[in-house]
């Protein structure tokens, strides 16, 4: 029997999520030369079927519905579940993020399903599909295989590189009528706390302060070095709590967890909770007064320095590449 993986496509901002294209390179592991499935739920879902074909999906079911416009997890829910019983896959991968954290477990107490979240890479050993995550914030890996059952996952955002963009691929592209109804959620209106620009959890590159910023005005040097590179600003706890920014920028144990190509820690002490949040970023540059900080055990490199000093000059550093 052909293995089928289901791949749920997630739509922000009026764009797909880079995530659902590493869920799609994580689905063609795990489907072992099987097809892979797009699902997308949306209004205008059927916009973004030819990207999800073009990144690797085999083929593309969209759900087209004026409920699905903002998530609604019984809305939502409902069309996906209704997808998967008519598609009878063997698994099912998505993003973990917000909406991905939030649908996986509902739907896999619906499927009887067990689910394996936040996972950074999957391969193939012998003939087993076997899926890797961090535990204990961080601190250690697990390596699971499911044995029987949907292997129902979720990725985490920046860990599985997503297959190169072919727009020569092509794949049927279906719609399928959910029949979505008695929703108890209503949106009535969405207010963004977050700054515009780069998606944090998706951030190739993030910039991020804590309490040595000293106040709402220190994070403006981090916003230009952040908007200089191309990546997103974040925050520690400790600068968050003391109202320097929103908590919509915490990165932590209690915030969002980020794993990007280059992490900047400007003022951050390096408190086991921060750590647990970015420790698995590929490379680590810390700046603290304090030489004996704890942020410098997980730096790849270290400046010791005033970062009201240093990041003005990385700033006009990266403008000189630039221009040249």
């Amino acid at each position: 029997m052909d293995r089928k993986i289901l791949v749920l496509g997630e739509i922000r901002n009026g764009a797909l999520r880079n995530v659902s294209f590493e869920a799609i390179a994580a689905a063609k592991i795990a489907a072992k030369g099987g097809e892979v499935v797009g699902v997308i739920l949306s209004d205008h879902a059927s916009d973004f079927a030819e990207e999800m074909i073009a990144y690797g999906a085999d083929r593309v079911v969209v759900v087209e519905d004026e409920k699905l416009k903002t998530y609604t997890p019984d809305g939502f829910g409902q069309a996906f579940l209704q997808v998967i019983n008519a598609e009878k896959p063997e698994g099912i991968i998505m993003g973990h993020t917000a909406l991905g954290k939030d649908i996986s477990p509902k739907i896999a107490a619906k499927i009887e399903s067990g689910l394996i979240s936040d996972t950074i890479a999957v391969e193939i050993v012998g003939d087993q599909v076997v899926f890797t995550r961090p535990i204990y914030s961080g601190k250690a890996f697990e390596k699971k295989i499911i044995t029987d059952g949907i292997k129902f996952v979720t990725v985490r955002p920046n860990n599985i590189p997503p297959l190169e963009k072919d727009e020569n691929r092509s794949g049927e592209i279906s719609t399928f009528a959910a029949d979505i109804k008695d929703l108890r959620t209503v949106i009535k209106e969405i207010v963004r706390k977050t700054s515009e620009g780069v998606d944090l959890s998706e951030a190739k590159i993030i910039v991020a302060g804590g309490r040595g910023v000293k106040s709402e005005a220190g994070f403006k040097p981090l916003q230009e070095l952040a908007t200089a590179l191309g990546g997103a600003v974040g925050a520690s706890r400790g600068a968050c709590d003391a109202e320097y920014c929103d908590y919509s920028l915490q990165i932590g144990q209690t915030g969002k967890v980020v794993t990007p190509d280059l992490y900047i820690a400007c003022g951050i002490s390096g408190a086991i909770q921060h750590l647990a949040g970015m420790s698995n970023s590929k490379v680590i540059v810390a700046i603290n007064k304090d030489p004996e900080a704890n942020i410098f055990k997980v730096a790849d490199y270290g400046i010791v320095g005033d970062l009201f000093e240093v990041v003005p000059m990385l700033i006009e550093e990266f403008a000189a590449v630039k221009q040249s």
